[in-house]
């Protein structure tokens, strides 16, 4: 009989190599994956995401090691501070006025791509193929672990604030000649 086979998906970087092999075919906005982690009690946040010069957006999630296609509470969370950052960060530093209007969520994330990945010992799904996280709190922990790191990385790495914001209002000034 044939020996069993093990297919082991192991990136040595962890999630930061994965955004790399995602985005290997594709221009970056900057050469290594902004990384952001973070624990709150016994759950725990990881975030790694590059830009490209795509129009798309590509965000994988992870709860428990579990590939959670339909995202949910983690997603979500990732999603509302992104945004938020952006926005505060472009108001602070003058490059939105306070005429101008926010950018919106799908401004913030064009060529963004992300891998969210949560543990957390008490993970609820949303339906039988545990495709979409359910825990509320997930949600505000991502967001608040996100929009710190977040904020500090962009204050301290500005030229990567900039083309990540240069790309998003490239995107919101489409979209409204559009």
């Amino acid at each position: 009989p044939e020996e069993p086979k093990e297919n082991v998906f192991h990136y040595e970087g962890g999630i930061s190599e994965f955004v790399k092999f995602i985005n290997k075919n594709k221009e970056v906005l900057f050469p290594e994956p902004i990384y952001i982690s973070g624990l709150v009690g016994t759950t725990s946040v990881e975030v790694a995401m590059q830009y490209n010069d795509s129009y798309n957006e590509t965000i994988v999630t992870f709860a428990n090691n579990m590939s959670t296609i339909d995202g949910g509470t983690h997603e979500t969370g990732f999603k509302t501070a992104l945004t938020k950052v952006l926005n505060d960060y472009a108001r602070k530093n003058g490059i939105l006025k306070d005429a101008d209007k926010n950018l919106s969520g799908e401004d913030a994330r064009e060529g963004l791509c992300a891998v969210v990945s949560v543990k957390l010992p008490d993970a609820q799904f949303e339906s039988q193929t545990k495709a979409k996280l359910g825990n509320s709190e997930v949600r505000t922990i991502v967001d608040n672990i996100v929009t710190e790191k977040l904020s500090e990385y962009f204050d301290e790495n500005p030229a990567v604030a900039r083309a990540v914001l240069d790309k998003s209002l490239a995107a919101f000034r489409a979209r409204e000649a559009a």
